[in-house]
């Protein structure tokens, strides 16, 4: 392991950020059993601390709760942060599509103008900022033309609010349509060793413009971890708790493909996990990964992964590891 994290440029903004960035769904604590605010708070600052500079947050996530701590742990390093947000989830208004309630409250897929407009100022409120690094479209709305979003994302850049546009869980023609306005920045999508299909459909387009991609559940929501054994079990509103990705079969096929990749690790003197989002961050088009992090230490674990350099026999290695191990996973 050497001891720089890597850093890469976030599409043709002018904008570097760390390979591995903080996911903080979880931190939210909607879906994932709740939340211990100064324990996330100590892993948000665990991670600036290693050298991660990107944070990635949105209003969705405990109906903007995640916002909040971010902000709060944040509040006297701001300029050590790359922090990103995003709009489209909303529930002030149910204007849109449906995507599903919260709490009993409706929350709609909605990226009209005037809607982006007040969502930023909220985010900035929660976020304790004045600009946000890198803003998100976090889900697509079929209601509204892709030229009505940028028209507001490019505005709210213009004004200095926001500093680069990104755009997730997008379909092959929503990524063309945003590419084709030349301003997109990046794409956020989920990617790990156990969900790959980018890399045939929106990985080609996004290398074709010189747009980046942030994986997001790089770490498949904890299963490559290398701490999800067969006996693990989830309770509550913990969304792996159905999850088939996490059925027992699941589970012990992946601790093969741990097992398999252990020589690797101990070669860096890095954990699986670090080693999982080593590989990650090396494969074609993928710029950052985003991996949660609910303790100091894991925040710790993940940022390491950012300051090793996987070798060609490494990468083969995993590779030939996943293929034995990851075939037949269930979906």
């Amino acid at each position: 392991m050497t001891t720089e994290m890597q850093i890469r440029p976030l599409g043709s903004s002018t904008i570097e950020a760390s390979v591995v960035g903080l996911g903080t769904w979880a931190i939210g604590g909607w879906m994932w059993g709740g939340t211990d605010e100064a324990e996330s708070i100590a892993a948000i600052q665990a991670s600036l601390d290693e050298g991660v500079s990107l944070i990635d947050t949105a209003p969705a996530y405990g109906l903007g709760r995640a916002e909040e701590i971010v902000g709060m742990a944040i509040r006297h390093r701001r300029d050590e942060v790359v922090l990103a947000t995003k709009c489209g989830l909303v529930w002030h208004s149910q204007q849109g599509k449906h995507f599903f309630d919260y709490d009993g409250r409706p929350v709609h897929r909605h990226l009209g103008k005037e809607s982006i407009v007040y969502e930023v100022e909220r985010s900035l409120q929660r976020l304790g900022t004045d600009r946000i690094d890198h803003y998100i479209t976090h889900w697509q709305d079929p209601t509204t033309p892709v030229e009505e979003t940028v028209e507001a994302l490019v505005q709210l850049r213009d004004q200095g609010k926001i500093r680069s546009i990104g755009a997730s869980n997008v379909s092959q023609s929503e990524l063309r349509a945003y590419a084709a306005t030349g301003v997109l920045d990046a794409i956020e999508e989920e990617y790990s060793m156990v969900k790959r299909d980018i890399e045939t459909t929106l990985l080609p387009i996004a290398a074709e413009h010189g747009v980046s991609t942030l994986s997001y559940s790089s770490l498949a929501l904890g299963l490559l971890t290398g701490r999800m054994g067969p006996e693990r079990t989830f309770s509550g509103d913990d969304q792996r708790k159905d999850n088939p990705r996490f059925s027992l079969a699941n589970r012990v096929k992946v601790a093969r493909l741990m097992e398999a990749i252990m020589p690797v690790a101990e070669a860096h003197a890095a954990t699986v996990a670090q080693v999982v989002i080593a590989w990650t961050v090396q494969q074609p088009g993928i710029t950052h990964a985003l991996c949660g992090a609910r303790s100091p230490g894991q925040a710790r674990e993940n940022a390491g992964a950012g300051r090793i350099r996987l070798s060609t026999d490494d990468v083969t290695a995993i590779d030939n590891a996943v293929t034995a191990h990851l075939t037949d996973l269930d979906a």
